[in-house]
């Protein structure tokens, strides 16, 4: 028996009775994050990081959650579990399930950058690895952080000079949090629309530092208003277009994403600048996390997976896909009938998926 296998539910552990990620209600929920694609409500039990609970609890609500820190062996029926640091978001995981001497590790969401916000990606040892693929293709080669915030204070600074708000758009959870901490904030006020600021309060009060935020509903009087001539505004993506954007006339915009490489990405977003910016590993980064968790056999999933596998297949691993339609279906709000494929035995074909998140 397989230590993990691919059930209607989601990603399922036979000896220890629970689901890793699952994406239908279950009785026992391992989380990697709390990202809406990988933490759903409607589970009767949770189990996740320890730092994750703030934002779990804010955007899921009053569920029951067992916490563990990174590296705390929780036993669960006959298998052994464990968080390991994804470097991710805040809180995210590497989930290590260790059944009769068998290891396998799901690593969830990771990146290998350095990211002030949260707890560095180690990596953890396996028999067998499943890895996230988005951006698996050679293509995705992400600039320095130190370079890509260099890139976006002069990016600040030069309209702060001229007097014109900066608007960054970026995913209220884990990438705002990361502009905010590597920004200068010397440059000028930051503004954050309310869904980045609820989550800007759980990274607080986990002990994450950040630079002090406005709110617009802070900065009513006409005075403060027009102290935020030289901001930088922080806003989801569901903001741009909307009213609340008219509190900052005469902005330039920008859109923070890995997506931002590819050609054409920054005209069909309608921004001014792209800043290729991802909370996902790059090419070289899923690369340099495959080899170093010493697996025999390597699974990719959620994004590129054929492409990373065949990669790997092609210098003697042996790499294989399971299918995540039903996943991507509603990740993306897509209806998708299709029931998800039985993850096969090493050395066993596999149905490929190319479907790509949000990243």
């Amino acid at each position: 028996m397989a230590v993990l296998e691919l059930r209607p539910a989601g990603l399922y552990c036979p000896a220890g009775d629970f689901y890793i990620d699952p994406w239908r209600p279950v009785e026992r929920a391992v989380l990697t994050h709390a990202h809406a694609d990988h933490a759903r409500r409607g589970h009767a039990r949770y189990l996740a990081q320890r730092d994750a609970l703030g934002v779990l609890r804010a955007r899921l609500g009053p569920v029951s959650i067992d916490a563990a820190g990174y590296g705390e062996v929780t036993t669960i029926g006959a298998a052994r579990v464990s968080l390991h640091p994804a470097g991710h978001v805040l809180g995210s995981s590497q989930v290590r399930v260790e059944v009769a001497g068998e290891t396998w590790v799901v690593t969830g969401d990771y990146k290998l950058d350095a990211d002030p916000t949260c707890t560095a990606f180690e990596p953890v040892r396996a028999h067998v690895l499943i890895t996230e693929s988005t951006f698996g293709l050679p293509i995705y080669r992400w600039a320095p952080p130190a370079r890509l915030f260099a890139e976006i204070d002069d990016w600040w600074r030069g309209n702060a000079a001229a007097g014109r708000p900066s608007v960054v758009y970026a995913y209220a959870f884990g990438k705002a949090q990361r502009i905010l901490a590597g920004v200068d904030a010397s440059i000028g006020p930051i503004v954050c629309h309310g869904a980045v600021e609820v989550l800007n309060r759980c990274y607080r009060e986990a002990g994450v530092r950040l630079p002090a935020t406005l709110t617009v509903q802070g900065t009513a009087r006409s005075a403060d208003r027009a102290a935020l001539a030289g901001a930088l505004v922080v806003a989801p993506p569901s903001a741009q277009s909307t009213p609340w954007l008219r509190r900052f006339p005469d902005a330039s915009d920008a859109f923070a994403s890995g997506w931002m490489q590819l050609r054409g990405a920054r005209r069909r977003r309608s921004v001014d600048r792209g800043f290729v910016m991802s909370d996902h590993a790059d090419w070289p980064g899923l690369l340099r996390a495959i080899e170093a968790s010493g697996a025999a056999c390597v699974y990719a999933t959620h994004g590129y997976a054929a492409a990373l596998s065949r990669y790997l297949c092609d210098r003697g691993l042996d790499a294989r896909t399971f299918d995540t339609r039903e996943f991507d279906a509603q990740y993306t709000g897509e209806q998708d009938a299709a029931a998800p494929a039985e993850l096969p035995a090493p050395g066993e074909d596999a149905r490929p998926t190319e479907a790509v998140a949000d990243a």
